[in-house]
């Protein structure tokens, strides 16, 4: 036996039976396509020990997400507590046939760790692990197309996206060739995934910039609650819901467009800043000021005119002085979707920090991830409408971007892209 086959077969003995898997039940996201697996040793329950005696994992780290399906996982996979963002840049020379190869080896090796089984040539660093809601995500950027003499079939959706005065941009953490998206539940499984996907990479593409960031650990409240930024704001209240009728519409491209663009069907289009939040000059606001700015109480999220979190915003109540509740300027305000044609988009953003910046600033924000069927009728218009006014600029900075092709996510025995690279 290979120390592979060791390592593999110990954290097999931590995830349990296929049995075992399949008596804790899957649950489909009602997008589709995002399945959770809870694979308890003991035949689906995660306390105690397993019918081998191992112990068996937390709810936490039992929690498989499916590679196969639909869409690609890490999109309406609830977010994780720890994430990892790459770009890669084909290496000089390489081309479709090599792009072909990488992503068959990054397919391989994700579908793998996504079910909490050792990669080959594993490392061990998360040994002890189960697959802690391990999530990976590919996407292709606008020069992948040329890289690979793919240009025919690069969707229009691709177009560079404008620029916005508060830009400032750099482009050495901006674009690529390829994305990748990682996250989990656990920060040894999340950097497990990220060594082994760079490895794989060998000779066929270099990292062109990468990025680390952070959420709320899951069972650090109470009871489930939305996420909130470093600001302290709670972010992401008016993301659309799943269950929305409206959302697939919104969030995925369609399936049955036909022509060149057809290997999108059921894949989508991420946005990713990086937004550094001017943290020292945000909180020297007193709280009042703070919730003018976003509209919203900063203690539970609820709209300044009322309600709680999840209350409908009220943008025509006025006060005593006459004036609207939520500023005409307010982030939720000028963001809302009712204020930009329905443009909406699915917000999943990691928060970041990476120490002190040379002007004695925490170099600290939003690694900000966004998801639409077009960006053009998602991100683009809404971002428009917050550059020419919103009350929260004054307090952030976009230092970098990217927009990538996220095809839809691979049937068995496909790998990711495989629709568009061998047709």
């Amino acid at each position: 036996m290979t120390e592979n086959d060791t390592l593999e077969i110990s954290r097999r003995r931590l995830l349990g039976t296929v049995g075992a898997a399949g008596a804790a039940g899957l649950v489909i996201g009602a997008a589709g396509g995002v399945g959770v697996t809870t694979a308890g040793s003991d035949g689906g329950t995660t306390d105690g020990a397993g019918a081998d005696g191992t112990p068996a994992l937390t709810t936490v780290g039992s929690t498989e997400v499916m590679f196969h399906g639909k869409h690609q996982a890490g999109i309406t996979t609830p977010s994780q507590s720890r994430g990892h963002l790459i770009a890669f840049d084909l290496a000089p020379g390489a081309g479709r046939k090599e792009a072909v190869a990488l992503m068959r080896r990054w397919s391989v090796t994700a579908e793998a760790m996504m079910a909490g089984r050792a990669p080959d040539g594993d490392t061990g660093i998360a040994l002890d692990a189960g697959p802690s809601s391990l999530s990976v995500t590919f996407g292709f950027g606008r020069t992948f197309f040329d890289r690979t003499g793919l240009t025919p079939r690069r969707p229009t959706a691709l177009d560079p996206l404008p620029a916005f005065s508060a830009d400032a941009l750099d482009a050495r953490r901006s674009e690529g060739d390829l994305w990748v998206q990682i996250g989990a539940d656990d920060a040894l499984v999340a950097f497990h995934a990220l060594r082994a996907l760079q490895k794989d990479a060998g000779d066929a593409a270099r990292v062109r910039w990468q990025m680390n960031g952070f959420n709320r650990s899951a069972g650090a409240t109470a009871k489930p609650m939305t996420a909130r930024n470093l600001m302290g704001q709670i972010d992401g209240t008016g993301n659309p819901k799943v269950t929305d009728p409206d959302f697939d519409r919104r969030i995925f491209v369609p399936a049955g467009t036909g022509g060149a663009t057809d290997w999108m069907a059921g894949g989508s289009y991420a946005v990713v800043r990086r937004i550094r939040m001017l943290l020292d000059d945000w909180e020297k606001l007193p709280v009042d000021r703070q919730e003018k700015v976003i509209g919203r109480r900063k203690s539970d999220g609820a709209p300044l005119s009322g309600g709680s979190e999840t209350t409908e915003l009220d943008l025509n109540k006025l006060g005593p002085d006459g004036k609207t509740v939520i500023p005409d300027n307010a982030h939720s305000r000028i963001s809302a979707p009712e204020q930009n044609g329905g443009a909406a988009m699915l917000r999943r953003p990691f928060s970041f920090h990476d120490g002190i910046a040379p002007d004695g600033t925490p170099d600290a924000g939003l690694l900000f991830v966004c998801w639409q069927a077009d960006p053009l009728r998602g991100f683009v218009p809404v971002q428009r409408k917050l550059d020419r006014g919103d009350a929260l600029s004054s307090f952030i900075r976009h230092e970098s971007s990217g927009l990538f092709a996220v095809p839809g996510g691979p049937a068995e025995g496909e790998y990711v892209g495989q629709r568009l690279l061998e047709s």
